[in-house]
C-alpha cells in the first residue's frame, strides 16, 4: 500500500485518538486499550514499509503519549525513585545526546571568548567578575592563599547556600528556554564567559594550577550539571522552534516536561557539588594526588551517568 493511501485510510482514527490523549478527554479504558492496539499495529506496519518517514514519527509520538495515558494510574513500585535514576532517566536522556553536544559546544565557545577577552583587556576581568571579588582575591593572593574565598563561612552554611544557588542557576537556565533556545543560550553564554575570565585571572597571576586544584574539586560536577541544565532549556526552547509533527502547543508541553525531567536529574549532583565546596574545597593544602582523584572521579561520574550509561542501556533494551 502506498504511504499516501495508508495515511488517508487511517488519518481520521489517528487524529481522533491523538485528540483524546492530548486534550485529556475522558475515554473508556477498554476503548483506549483497543485504540492503542490498533495504533501499535499501524506503527509496526509503518516501521516495516515507511521507515524514516514523517508518518512513522507521527505514530511514534502518539504511541508514546498513549502509553503514558494507559499507565497513568498504574500502582507505583516502592523503589520508583531509585528506578527513575537507575533506568528510566538514562534511557530517556539518550535521545538528547546530540542536544547535550550542542550545549557543550556553545558553553565551550563562550569560555574561549572569556579567555581571549580577559587576556587582551585587563578591565574585562573586573567587568565580568566584579571589583569586590577581584580585590578580595588579589588580597588573598598577596597573603599566599589565592583560594581563601572558599574557606569563609561555616561548612554547613556554605553547603546549603552554594547548593541552593546552583539549583537556582540550573532552573534559570531551564526556565529561559520558554523564550526559545535563545534565552537558555544567553544563560549558558554568560556563565561560559565568566568561567573563562575566572580561570584566566589566575593564569595571569601564575596560579592556574594552584587555583584549578581547588576550584575544580567542586567545579567539575557544578559546571557539568549547569551545562546539562542548559541542555534541558534547549530541549524546551527547541520544542517551540521545531515542533515537527506536533502542534506547537503540544510540542512545547512535551519539551517542557522533558526539560524538567533533565533538570530534576541534576539535583543530586548539585548536592554533591555543594557538599564538596562546603566541606572539602576549603582544604586547599590537601595532597595533589587526592585533589586529582576527586576531580577525575567527579568527571568520570558525570561522563558515565549522562553519556556512557544511557548508551549502554539503550543498546541493552534494543536487543
Amino acid at each position: 500500500m502506498r504511504e499516501a493511501a495508508f495515511v488517508k485510510q487511517n488519518k481520521e482514527k489517528w487524529v481522533a485518538f491523538e485528540q483524546a490523549i492530548t486534550e485529556n478527554f475522558r475515554i473508556n479504558p477498554d476503548d483506549l486499550a483497543d485504540y492503542y492496539i490498533q495504533l501499535t499495529n499501524d506503527l509496526a506496519y509503518a516501521q516495516t514499509y515507511y521507515p524514516d518517514s514523517k508518518t512513522l514519527l507521527y505514530l511514534n509520538s502518539i504511541a508514546s503519549q498513549a502509553h503514558q495515558k494507559i499507565y497513568i494510574n498504574k500502582k507505583e513500585n516502592k523503589n520508583r525513585i531509585i528506578e527513575f535514576w537507575k533506568t528510566e532517566f538514562p534511557l530517556f536522556f539518550y535521545q538528547y545526546h546530540k542536544t547535550l553536544l550542542y550545549t557543550f559546544i556553545l558553553f565551550g565557545v563562550a569560555c574561549c571568548i572569556g579567555i581571549i577577552s580577559a587576556i587582551n583587556d585587563a578591565s574585562f576581568l573586573r567587568l565580568i567578575l566584579g571589583d569586590s571579588y577581584v580585590n578580595e582575591t588579589l588580597n588573598n593572593i598577596d597573603q599566599g592563599d589565592p583560594t581563601a574565598i572558599y574557606k569563609s563561612g561555616s561548612m554547613v552554611g556554605s553547603f546549603l547556600g552554594i547548593t541552593i544557588n546552583n539549583i537556582r542557576v540550573a532552573l534559570l537556565a531551564y526556565a529561559f528556554g520558554v523564550i526559545t533556545s535563545i534565552g537558555t543560550g544567553y544563560i549558558l553564554f554568560s556563565n561560559g564567559v565568566m568561567l573563562g575570565a575566572f580561570m584566566t585571572f589566575f593564569y595571569t597571576k601564575g596560579l592556574l594550577f594552584e587555583a584549578s586544584k581547588s576550584v575544580w574539586l567542586h567545579g567539575t560536577i557544578e559546571i557539568s550539571v549547569i551545562v546539562i541544565a542548559g541542555c534541558a532549556g534547549l530541549v524546551m526552547g527547541n520544542s517551540i522552534l521545531f515542533p515537527k509533527t506536533f502542534s506547537r502547543r503540544v510540542s512545547f508541553m512535551k519539551g517542557a516536561k522533558d526539560g524538567l525531567k533533565i533538570v530534576i536529574s541534576t539535583i543530586p549532583f548539585f548536592i554533591v557539588a555543594g557538599f564538596i565546596e562546603g566541606f572539602i574545597t576549603r582544604y586547599s593544602n590537601m595532597p595533589v594526588w587526592l585533589a586529582m582523584f576527586i576531580i577525575f572521579s567527579s568527571l568520570a561520574l558525570i561522563i558515565f551517568y549522562y553519556i556512557l550509561y544511557p548508551i549502554y542501556l539503550n543498546k541493552t533494551h534494543a536487543k
